[in-house]
């Protein structure tokens, strides 16, 4: 029996955006930014109109995902030794004796514990795979690729 999936990959899902993670050792990396390049697999049986998923509806409900991250300084919220907090239209990051505050419209707080882009990739497929399933879409596998430049990337799927 064939299996199917589409791929979803090209210049206009990417985005760029600053973060900063930890390393095992506890160090702690310096702000830097990449241009992320994404790629997306939806897996899944053939439907009543033969095909696995629209392509439309796929890349635009990614291209959403990608544009709130897009230009952001990205912010780990689960984290257990960074502290993250808002007031006065900032946040304030804080990891041991280092202190950042950055305006809070260029934030983006995530529910992650490092801004790795292994858990990049987690948080977009979940993403996807919940606005898919509300989009009335049952894959059998979604898997986000994301690259960070100089051929690293990470994968995640989700069944």
């Amino acid at each position: 029996m064939p299996q199917f999936h589409i791929r979803l990959a090209g210049d206009d899902l990417s985005f760029s955006a600053g973060h900063f993670i930890t390393l095992a050792d506890g160090q702690c990396e310096r702000l830097h930014g990449h241009t992320y390049r994404v790629a997306a697999e939806i897996y899944g049986p053939l439907g009543e109109a033969h095909y696995v998923v629209d392509f439309v509806a796929v890349g635009n409900t990614l291209k959403g995902i990608l544009a709130e991250l897009d230009h952001r300084m990205l912010l780990p919220t689960q984290h257990p030794a960074i502290r993250v907090s808002s007031r006065a239209g900032e946040i304030e990051v804080m990891l041991a004796q280092r202190r950042w505050v950055f305006p809070q419209d260029d934030c983006l707080l995530l529910p992650i514990a490092n801004t790795t882009t292994e858990l990049l990739a987690h948080y977009v497929s979940e993403r996807l795979l919940a606005a898919l399933v509300t989009l009335g879409e049952t894959p059998a596998l979604v898997r986000i690729e994301i690259g960070e430049g100089s051929g690293a990337s990470a994968v995640c799927k989700l069944p």
